[in-house]
């Protein structure tokens, strides 16, 4: 099957096969062809230029995109899209004064929802998860990481990870599953920390591996869940039984938690909302990739990763939405593109390219997603009539996405 797409007005995130992710200044760099063409063949990009110099291509199918801007899908890198119920009544209780943190110390947040998936059935959290996730597909997100942490016991997180399995089998979006044991700590081991941290080595681990569950392995690095100690002996246990880490930390406060991720070679650490000189210090020169989550700094109203002090630090930046039912009930990629725009004052460049090319990177699938790349899967947004890609964060209530293309077919 092969399928042309004609007058692209401006195909972006064109990138030659090397390039893996950006960084510092290199982020507000978007290559971009205008009136351009796109050729797919058996799921993957096959050829893309400028329509002066499309060659005679033998396609059996032809989409014109006049007026229409081309990019490759969104790659949502951190994400807990599997759970059961909602949390909506703790959203009317901050609305009426309560922090996050006061909510979870009474019975609340994390705990809530492990018990509502404890309560509910494999087939139904496939279910909802399911609805979830055709919605942000059709909201241009093609590769996906769904975390666990939503169980806190063996039964319940491995049930988490086969819904997670299920999805990846079920449909075209790539998905990566990470296993979030370490979440939080149920009421039962409240003075037993070790004891469940065992539970997670010797019960949960060996039967994820066994199971081949699992790609990562992530903790909550914060005050008042795991500790830095904590997070690295469940970070190299994860490593032992085949899971890179990719860990929450700097959410509400900053403990160690970066250096840990770095000295562990985590592929990714996540939230960043409070970031001290040093914190960004020890990320320079590293391989593992920020990860910030803004639509969760809105949500929950608390700071915003301080975006322009890390690139003008020469880091790089992936965006993600951090769908959960307690702090992003939310995953639409667009709103977070838009939002580190108006409040982390990104530029519409940067933003893309830590939704695409940098997204990516933090999945471990940047050879194949995240850029308009030949040989890379044919995940593509295409817009609705738009004067230029900056109407996409500009505009942040409309949706301007027309169709969605998944292993190049057409979702939505």
């Amino acid at each position: 099957m092969t399928t042309l797409i004609i007058n692209i007005k401006e195909l972006l995130q064109v990138r030659d096969s090397s390039i893996l992710k950006v960084s510092g200044a290199e982020m507000a760099v978007l290559p971009t062809i205008k009136n351009a063409f796109l050729v797919i063949k058996d799921k993957l990009i096959a050829d893309f230029g400028s329509m002066d110099n499309i060659p005679k291509i033998d396609n059996d199918k032809t989409i014109d995109a006049t007026g229409k801007i081309v990019l490759p899908s969104w790659c949502d890198s951190h994400t807990h899209i599997v759970y059961a119920g909602n949390r909506e009544q703790e959203f009317v209780d901050r609305i009426n004064g309560l922090s996050y943190e006061e909510i979870a110390n009474r019975g609340g947040g994390i705990l809530n929802s492990a018990k509502k998936l404890n309560e509910t059935t494999e087939e139904e959290i496939c279910q909802q998860s399911k609805t979830r996730l055709e919605e942000v597909m059709r909201l241009g997100t093609g590769a996906v990481e769904i975390k666990s942490g939503y169980g806190l016991t063996v039964d319940g997180e491995l049930k988490m990870l086969r819904v997670i399995q299920r999805l990846a089998q079920n449909y075209p979006v790539t998905i990566k599953a990470t296993f979030l044991g370490a979440h939080a700590f149920p009421l039962e081991f409240k003075e037993n920390h070790q004891g469940y941290i065992d539970l997670i080595i010797n019960e949960m681990l060996p039967e994820i591996a066994k199971n081949k569950l699992a790609d990562f392995i992530d903790a909550f690095c914060e005050t008042g869940y795991f500790t830095v100690e904590e997070t690295q002996q469940i970070m190299e246990a994860g490593i032992k039984f085949g899971l890179k880490p990719k860990i929450h930390v700097n959410q509400f406060n900053s403990i160690g938690g970066i250096q840990a991720g770095i000295k562990y070679d985590a592929l990714s650490v996540d939230h960043l909302e409070v970031m001290k000189p040093e914190d960004i210090e020890a990320l320079k020169n590293t391989e593992t990739m920020p990860v910030a989550l803004p639509s969760c700094s809105y949500f929950l109203s608390i700071p915003y990763t301080p975006a322009r002090a890390m690139i003008a630090a020469g880091l790089p930046l992936a965006l993600a939405t951090d769908y959960n039912p307690g702090s992003t009930p939310s995953g639409n990629m667009n709103f977070v593109v838009s939002t580190a725009c108006i409040k982390m004052k990104m530029t519409p460049e940067e933003a893309i390219n830590a939704a695409t090319i940098n997204g990516a990177y933090a999945m471990g699938i940047s050879e194949t997603h995240g850029s308009i790349t030949i040989g890379k899967k044919a995940n593509l947004i295409i817009t609705k009539p738009i004067p230029s890609y900056y109407q996409l964060p500009y505009a942040f209530g409309s949706n301007l996405i027309e169709t969605v293309l998944l292993e190049g077919e057409i979702f939505a």
